[in-house]
């Protein structure tokens, strides 16, 4: 009798949960919001809780400058080049941040030139992202605002995005189906999906369970579960196989850049830094990982 063992039944489940999603189920977990409630005065303290998001940030942010300006080069080389000559990228773009905690992304994306809004479950996070924002003068009203909503509330409304970021997020979320689809319906047509995540393999249960939450305490224990952490390819699949789907086909397990990409995020303990890993670098995302996909156009 073929007997399977709680790791991989763990990893069954979490497959069948991306599958899949329920119109009606709530994404919210109470329980990690309110963890990061307790934690919320922390987001600014960049040698505490959150001090390896902070460190995070500029890979994250490299990552988004390096897809938008690669598709504007596909698309027309000398507009290209004019947007690669200034910082804001993002100028006159509408860009939400899913799940923005304390606002460390939702600052860099309005300093790129973006409309931002920010949006998270957590009251007391965005009390301290209004408050941080607030103290910046280069960051007026008109280019970051903060709302206590979720992805399924503000899908009620009519504004759509042309970039939707949600980093670090769909770990923590209940019904990650759900959570994907709603993000998904929040991006334009033609616009741009980001996301970073973990991937479920030993390496990250080692590395941001036991290392980093029981060994090294950089984070608090019971931050990570270890079966709530989303593969790459389990990504790959809900954009391939979902009814309207993004990505046409896979070639080798990877799709055209054009249409979708991952990169492995690793950090260099010896430096104190991320880097962001080359395309195609060998297990360079068994652990932390950025996801992009762009919306076809003839998709509403």
């Amino acid at each position: 009798m073929l007997r399977i063992s709680p790791l991989l039944s763990h990893s069954v489940r979490q497959a069948a949960r991306l599958s899949t999603a329920s119109a009606t189920s709530s994404t919210v977990n109470a329980e990690e919001i309110a963890l990061f409630s307790r934690l919320s005065s922390q987001w600014w303290n960049e040698k505490g809780e959150f001090g390896l998001l902070h460190k995070m940030n500029p890979v994250r942010m490299q990552f988004v400058r390096e897809k938008i300006l690669e598709v504007s080069r596909d698309e027309d080389e000398h507009a290209a080049a004019k947007l690669d000559s200034t910082s804001k990228i993002l100028n006159g773009l509408d860009v939400l941040d899913v799940g923005c905690g304390g606002g460390i992304l939702s600052e860099s994306l309005a300093r790129l030139g973006a409309r931002t809004l920010g949006i998270d479950a957590s009251s007391s996070n965005i009390g301290i992202a209004s408050v941080h924002a607030s103290k910046d003068p280069s960051l007026p009203p008109s280019s970051l605002t903060y709302r206590n909503v979720t992805a399924e509330q503000l899908l009620e409304e009519d504004q759509r995005f042309d970039v939707v970021c949600s980093m670090e997020v769909i770990e923590h979320v209940d019904n990650p189906a759900r959570f994907l689809h709603s993000c998904a319906e929040l991006v334009k047509p033609g616009g741009h999906l980001f996301l970073s995540t973990i991937a479920r393999t030993p390496l990250s249960y080692l590395l941001t369970i036991f290392a980093a939450e029981h060994v090294l305490r950089l984070v608090s224990p019971g931050t990570h579960t270890h079966s709530k952490f989303v593969n790459p390819s389990e990504l790959l699949d809900f954009f391939t196989k979902s009814p309207q789907a993004w990505i046409s086909r896979l070639y080798g397990g990877s799709p055209s850049r054009h249409q979708a990409e991952i990169r492995g995020l690793v950090y260099l303990p010896w430096k104190g830094s991320w880097v962001l890993a080359p395309r195609g670098a060998w297990g360079a995302t068994e652990c932390n990982y950025v996801f992009w996909a762009r919306k076809p156009m003839d998709l509403q």
